[in-house]
């Protein structure tokens, strides 16, 4: 994340992933005042066993860019909001990636983090079975959740 006031919101993510059991780790990097800290940590990041990255930044929300312009990772992007546009300058700096630099960005704060885990435990459960066997989990979970929770037809 950008900021250390991001971590309101990317706690989420990072709550998301440890009740799925995946490894993870959270950092407060800048793009803007720590562009080096940034370049060595994305630089080695395969090296470490990072699979995919997930970057929450507000306002001009270069984090998730500069991050997929360094690696081959897959990046997924959340905007947080507040500043001025509470959120849309984010979202429109984090989608309007030039071609061949790709950014998966997902929706503006609470949502958007925890849905970027979850994205981010669907690609990875791609070649690993216990997290897939957590996210199914998941899924049903969610889905039985759901069922349970929902209001009968009614007709008339």
């Amino acid at each position: 994340m950008g900021s250390q006031s991001d971590w309101a919101t990317m706690e989420h993510a990072n709550k998301t992933l440890d009740s799925l059991g995946i490894s993870n780790e959270a950092r407060v990097i800048s793009a803007h005042r720590t562009p080096d800290l940034l370049e060595e940590w994305v630089g080695d990041a395969r090296e470490r066993g990072m699979k995919v990255i997930i970057a929450g930044a507000g306002m001009a929300a270069h984090l998730a860019g500069v991050t997929a312009a360094k690696t081959a990772l897959p990046v997924l992007a959340v905007p947080l909001g507040g500043g001025a546009l509470d959120g849309l300058d984010a979202l429109y700096a984090m989608v309007q990636m030039p071609k061949g630099i790709p950014v998966g960005t997902l929706a503006i704060g609470k949502s958007g983090a925890i849905n970027a885990a979850l994205l981010a435990a669907a690609i990875l459960a791609l070649s690993d079975e216990d997290i897939a066997r957590a996210y199914d989990d998941f899924r049903k979970n969610q889905t039985e959740t759901g069922a349970a929770n929902s209001v009968p037809a009614r007709t008339s």
